[in-house]
């Protein structure tokens, strides 16, 4: 907690403070940087960006994973543990290895600097990622339950949705979470796929210096509020995190 302690610190100081002497509570308090953090059009924007991108990647992922965990824990079909393995490689491949090919791509088609092509670029580690939790979660219900459903006359859409879901829905939050860490803290593939209308507050806070230096005390700030989201997310899932810590893959 110390170094939380220290960042919240220094987003109430002035830089003045921050360089020139050494204090465990602000001098002078303030919440200048806060404010200029929340009307500066250069900053705000940032954190609803994204905000945007990484809702994005969560609902992509947990949409395409959640059929294909079912489908590598439900049934047997020819290069199913080398497709499963595949998957798994993209999560071992550095971004930046994939940098040049989606900058292209996005160029090509127009998708550059926009929300849809960073969460679509980070699907390529969180669907993965998101396949391998879900999978071991589901593995661990019984096929009988699908068996029972389909006698009793159930849709597969209809029995996944309203049975099947249910049951595992510690390991969707898991997942979620994962997803959504990966997403929010990914730096190097966010950088290059945008520039303006798109660029999230992590590349923001790395773009501080100007001519009179760091500005400490705004990119503390910065840095306390890109806290505040994942926090969030941690409260609402916590107990399916617990569970997915005990129960799944994870």
């Amino acid at each position: 907690m110390l170094p939380i302690y220290w960042l919240l610190m220094m987003s109430l100081k002035t830089n003045q403070e921050i360089l020139s002497t050494f204090t465990l509570w602000p001098e002078n308090l303030t919440v200048a940087n806060y404010v200029k953090i929340f009307t500066d059009p250069t900053w705000f924007p940032g954190y609803i960006n994204s905000t945007l991108y990484v809702a994005m990647n969560v609902v992509i992922s947990l949409t395409v994973a959640l059929p294909a965990a079912y489908a590598f824990s439900r049934y047997n079909f020819l290069g199913d543990k080398h497709l499963f393995f595949w998957l798994l490689t993209n999560i071992m491949a550095p971004p930046a290895v994939f940098l040049l090919p989606f900058f292209e791509l996005y160029q090509s088609v127009g998708l550059y600097d926009t929300h849809i092509a960073v969460a679509l670029a980070h699907t390529l580690f969180t669907v993965p990622l998101a396949v391998w939790i879900l999978e071991g979660f589901m593995s661990g219900v019984p096929k009988e339950i699908d068996e029972t459903a389909y006698l009793d006359g159930y849709s597969w859409p209809r029995f996944f949705i309203t049975i099947f879901l249910p049951l595992i829905r510690s390991g969707v939050g898991v997942t979620a979470f994962f997803c959504f860490m990966f997403s929010w803290v990914e730096l190097l593939l966010a950088r290059t796929l945008t520039s303006v209308e798109a660029k999230p507050i992590a590349v923001t806070m790395t773009r501080t210096v100007s001519a009179s230096g760091l500005d400490w005390g705004l990119l503390a700030t910065a840095g306390i509020l890109t806290l505040v989201p994942g926090a969030l997310v941690i409260w609402f899932v916590r107990k399916h995190i617990a569970r997915g810590f005990a129960l799944g893959r994870v």
